[in-house]
């Protein structure tokens, strides 16, 4: 598994976020990753890209959140291969707190997609605002997202967690977003479909232009009332007091109409 060669550092990266390495009594042990079934090609492109026997099995059961939940798991066995991952960073047990960027060279981009894959977002808010965004209990992960994000895109970002579960939401928007995305989701590169697809909507994405001015807010006044009563016509009215047309139309009606208090 050498974390140089995209691929590797892309599923090294999502199985330190979304893996599962357990060591059982002996020599015995599994790794196994589970997701929806509608993401089942990606498990067997990992289950291909390991040159020891695995499989990908589907099931039905029911969660928390979901009854039903159809999903695929990718189980990996090999002593030999649970070793290697364990050298490089793949903690047995619980890991969430204790993963880190891999103390040796790797692709860095590669390794950072697969990181989003398996526990960030990529998408749009409801107002249209391109977004990409990472959730990590690792301060590790937690500073190597923001510093390597601001490698590419000169945003700056201090990680930090938050009081409901002290977990890392690191999160950017707009023109950002739309830089870091279209770095990490290359053309060709392994990855989710699903994300691959908005990523290319991300990268295509285009500012909206700007929106017009509201319309113009003004305090009036008893002495600027005055000189609108007073004015020959509304444009000499709008000439001195410096106001649109409409503006001064609009409060010229309010005060003959009785519907504004007129000047003393």
């Amino acid at each position: 598994m050498d974390l140089t060669v995209p691929e590797y550092a892309y599923m090294f990266g999502f199985l330190q976020a979304d893996g599962h390495l357990y060591q059982g009594s002996g020599q015995k042990g599994s790794l196994t990753v589970e997701l929806s079934v509608r993401d089942v090609d990606l498990l067997y492109r990992f289950k291909n890209l390991t040159p020891y026997n695995s499989s990908v099995v589907e099931r039905t059961r029911s969660t928390n959140f979901v009854e039903n939940y159809h999903s695929a798991v990718w189980t990996l066995c090999s002593l030999e291969a649970r070793t290697k991952l364990n050298s490089l960073g793949l903690p047995y047990g619980r890991k969430s707190r204790d993963i880190g960027p891999p103390s040796l060279e790797f692709s860095r981009r590669d390794y950072l997609r697969g990181l989003i894959d398996a526990d960030g977002s990529v998408g749009f808010t409801r107002r249209g605002m391109p977004f990409i965004s990472l959730s990590t209990s690792s301060t590790a992960i937690g500073t190597y997202v923001c510093s390597y994000a601001q490698t590419v895109t000169g945003a700056m970002r201090r990680p930090r967690r938050n009081q409901r579960d002290h977990v890392y939401n690191i999160t950017y928007r707009g023109k950002a977003a739309q830089t870091l995305t279209s770095t990490l989701y290359y053309m060709g590169c392994l990855s989710l479909r699903r994300k691959q697809t908005v990523a290319e909507r991300i990268t295509n994405w285009v500012r909206p232009p700007a929106k017009k001015p509201g319309p113009e807010r003004i305090l009036w006044t008893s002495e600027k009332d005055k000189i609108l009563l007073l004015a020959p016509t509304i444009d000499d009215a709008c000439a001195e007091l410096g106001h649109s047309r409409n503006a001064c139309r609009a409060r010229l009606t309010k005060l003959l109409d009785g519907l504004a208090p007129l000047p003393a």
